[in-house]
């Protein structure tokens, strides 16, 4: 034998090794406690989700699944800590998808990069906004609403929880697809946001089942679209934006999604991602979605990757036209 074919062969042999050796590892996985941080503050609808999660990845692997909630700063405070984890599985995040997606461009400088520092493996939980207008509102759909900013340019207003916030960016987001213009009224506060749309202080906002569905139960505001391509089950009345072209394309959601760092091996980070699906399917976490107003999306690494890039994209254009800047 030459000492070419030998050499090929050691590297050959090298490799399978390393691969096994890979193989093993995510099969053993996880050996300790596994840590999720959370720039989710405790109590809060993700937090709870995340926590309904760990009990069920913690049944599945005989390990502890601890959440660590890192809340403020606009998740700098979580991400700044995650930048000491170790690149084995036992150390992941789980951002919402402004971390990842809306702040590099809302933000001149961020302590972190979403390209680099942050490997997806699967988005644990998604929720669409849906259109919130008072009860005797006259507007019946969003294509009224796009109607009215049309004929008065400027003077139709909507609220949200906050400049920047993704109810804030969602009405940008129909600005820059409709070509319309209103103004914003930013609140505080959900309830005090919600109370205003009921009274008529302001004409609209987007907003969560968990976060109005309080208020349209209690027949103080209703909801007359979902920032959706398809209608939800939860509130299954209210119109997606395909069912008029002049909503057509528009979307409206914030979703929390679980990463690793850079370098953890892919088989591991498959194997969390199979789990997380599996549990994700149990009949509890069904239930509890179902009560939180949340829905699943199925999305595998790569699936998720690829959404994470689109939405970056869309996000660019949206802040990029209207100037707005957090910092």
């Amino acid at each position: 034998m030459t000492l070419g074919k030998r050499t090929t062969l050691f590297l050959a042999a090298t490799a399978l090794l390393g691969l096994s050796s890979l193989q093993a590892q995510a099969q053993n996985f996880p050996t300790r406690a596994v840590k999720i941080i959370t720039p989710s503050s405790a109590g809060s609808g993700p937090d709870t989700a995340l926590r309904a999660l760990g009990e069920q990845l913690s049944k599945k692997w005989g390990q502890p699944v601890i959440i660590d909630n890192r809340p403020g700063g606009n998740g700098f405070i979580a991400t700044t800590a995650f930048k000491q984890a170790q690149a084995d599985g036992h150390d992941l995040i789980a951002p919402d998808s402004a971390n990842i997606t809306t702040h590099p461009h809302t933000f001149s400088k961020l302590p972190y990069n979403p390209q680099k520092d942050f490997e997806p493996i699967r988005p644990v939980l998604l929720t669409d906004f849906y259109v919130v207008v008072a009860k005797d509102s006259p507007f019946n759909s969003l294509a009224d609403i796009v109607a009215a900013a049309k004929a008065k340019p400027g003077q139709l207003t909507y609220g949200s929880w906050a400049v920047g916030s993704p109810g804030h960016l969602g009405a940008l987001r129909l600005e820059s697809l409709t070509g319309i213009k209103m103004t914003h009224v930013p609140y505080k506060e959900m309830p005090q946001l919600f109370a205003s749309v009921s009274n008529k202080e302001v004409d609209w906002a987007l907003g969560s089942a968990a976060s109005a569905g309080p208020m349209e139960k209690g027949g103080r505001v209703k909801f007359i679209g979902l920032g959706a391509p398809k209608r939800s089950a939860i509130y299954p009345d209210a119109a997606s934006t395909e069912e008029s072209p002049v909503t057509k394309g528009f979307e409206s959601n914030a979703w929390v999604g679980l990463f690793a760092p850079p370098g953890t091996p892919k088989a591991i980070k498959d194997k969390i991602s199979a789990d997380v699906r599996e549990a994700m399917a149990t009949p509890a976490m069904q239930e509890r979605y179902r009560v939180l107003g949340y829905e699943i999306m199925d999305l595998g690494p790569e699936q998720f990757a690829e959404r994470i890039r689109k939405d970056t994209a869309v996000w660019q254009k949206v802040i990029q036209q209207s100037g707005l800047k957090l910092d």
